[in-house]
């Protein structure tokens, strides 16, 4: 019986459950942690910890397997051979929604930490991180225009590489409304993942 199709919360929970062990797992792992399985590799590994644990508990392992298998066949992830193993990877369609979401967590975790009166985090967190997705977060900070974010922006301009720091830098001056902001290259990516998740095709995104 085919595979109905997933929500997209469910798109979405696979998606960043399989950010924990992309390129080191393969599906049997992924399905296990969405399943809440206390294998004590898995513990070991820390991944009760990841937030799909446990997102499809009452489900049986067959059939977390074929909603793993509807994302491939969606083109939302993919498998790569490394060795013996079959190791669970992103698809440009599936780091379109991932990194969009990793960001986006990224910021709200700043959001506490000036909640929290969080004066002076170690930012070394972020260097080295995957570049398309720190530019993608610096993008959504100008968006939000919060002055709250400066310190910490400044705090990581002292730890980064050039080229994320001349970003961080543009972050900065448009939010003190020293720069314009075109908010256009965001909105255009909105409706990129708007549609990768209502089920049009990826050639149908790539040729907007």
């Amino acid at each position: 019986m085919a595979q109905n199709p997933l929500s997209q919360k469910e798109i979405r929970t696979i998606l960043e459950t399989a950010d924990w062990i992309i390129a080191r797992g393969g599906r049997t792992q992924l399905a296990k942690i969405l399943k809440e399985s206390k294998e004590k590799k898995l513990l070991e590994l820390g991944l009760d910890k990841n937030p799909g644990f446990g997102f499809y508990k009452y489900e049986k392992i067959d059939d977390i397997t074929k909603k793993i298998n509807w994302m491939i066949a969606h083109d939302f992830l993919d498998l790569k051979k490394d060795w013996k193993l079959l190791l669970i990877v992103f698809t440009d369609k599936g780091w379109l929604v991932q990194s969009d979401q990793y960001a986006d967590m990224l910021i709200h975790e700043w959001n506490e930490w000036i909640k929290q009166g969080k004066k002076n985090p170690d930012m070394s967190y972020l260097k080295d991180r995957n570049r398309e997705m720190i530019l993608l977060m610096l993008e959504k900070i100008k968006a939000s225009g919060n002055k709250n974010f400066i310190p910490y922006l400044q705090l990581w301009k002292g730890i980064d590489y050039k080229k994320v720091r001349a970003a961080i830098l543009e972050t900065i001056r448009v939010i003190e409304g020293k720069e314009p902001f075109d908010e256009s290259p965001l909105k255009k990516r909105e409706e990129k993942i708007k549609k990768a998740l209502e089920g049009y095709s990826w050639y149908d995104i790539i040729i907007m």
